[in-house]
């Protein structure tokens, strides 16, 4: 375990996935360069463009990842990582790494720090709904508020990333991170400014799937009571429908018009919905008080 009384610049390697990048990588490693980075890996999943050729030219350690998408590449960067710390970036030139000294300043304390895209006009409006919901729904599932765990910049305790069990190869890797690091270690976000693109965008709507199935798997492994109360809640809308209807039907056609077996049926599924959301609610209080004690130690 590495133990820094002071966090130098040197303490963290620069991971930077690319995938046709050539318009952008060349801004992006001097920038890092100009602000006093020098450990910097691209891990590329073999573009056509000129992306490794210009990340060579730069002097900066070019490795092929192994496996598909962006998980593939985050995976293979924590085999080749040697330093207590390393930060994933975009190098598409959206993120400053000017903001990467303020993330230092805490990473201490923390087990993950997410950079917080505070101009969010420059997202797509569909990405920025989807942001928002999977916010709100990691944010509920594991009991601690994360505005942005999309973001494609932030920095990571080494140590801790090496014991993670990664599985997503998408864009839905920041949500395994995220989700499994909020479950076990410390997470916080510091805001950061969000750029324009250069070039051409990667991420695509249907990935939203992918990342609400992630998010399902995450609570499976480290929340199921919350999981299977939260479905079992579910059945208080059709049980109190299935009630109303035969309240209506009881007190304006009378006596004979409802239905026992209906009435039966419809309190049983509501009894049970009702439990359901009692417990989903007294799981996300421990799951609290469990972050609390996590995060005294």
């Amino acid at each position: 375990m590495w133990k820094l009384d002071k966090i130098s610049k040197n303490d963290v390697t620069i991971v930077l996935p690319t995938l046709n990048e050539e318009k952008a990588i060349g801004l992006v490693i001097d920038e890092l360069r100009k602000e006093g980075y020098n450990n910097i890996i691209v891990v590329d999943g073999y573009s056509s463009d000129k992306t490794v050729e210009i990340a060579r030219s730069k002097g900066v350690k070019v490795i092929f990842q192994e496996g598909k998408g962006k998980g593939g590449a985050i995976k293979t960067a924590i085999k080749y990582v040697k330093t207590p710390y390393m930060l994933i970036m975009d190098a598409d030139h959206t993120y400053d790494p000017k903001y990467i000294e303020k993330m230092l300043e805490k990473a201490s304390e923390y087990d993950e720090i997410i950079g917080m895209r505070k101009n969010r006009e420059k997202i797509p409006w569909i990405h920025r709904i989807g942001n928002r919901i999977i916010s709100l729904t990691i944010s509920i599932l594991m009991g601690k508020r994360i505005n942005d765990p999309c973001s494609g910049m932030y920095l990571l305790k080494t140590e801790t990333i090496k014991k993670l069990e990664l599985t997503s190869a998408g864009f839905d890797i920041e949500i395994e991170i995220c989700g499994q690091i909020a479950a076990i270690g410390k997470i916080t976000e510091i805001p950061i400014k969000y750029r324009e693109r250069i070039g051409p965008p990667k991420l695509r709507t249907t990935q939203g799937i992918n990342i609400i199935l992630t998010l399902l798997k995450i609570t499976w492994q480290y929340n199921p009571v919350f999981l299977f109360s939260t479905i079992a809640s579910l059945l208080l809308f059709p049980g109190t429908i299935i009630l109303l209807w035969q309240l209506y039907l009881r007190y304006i056609y009378g006596g004979e018009a409802w239905s026992l077996g209906w009435s039966w049926l419809g309190l049983i599924l509501f009894i049970a919905g009702l439990q359901g959301l009692t417990i989903a609610t007294i799981s996300l209080m421990l799951k609290r008080m469990e972050r609390r004690i996590i995060q005294k130690h």
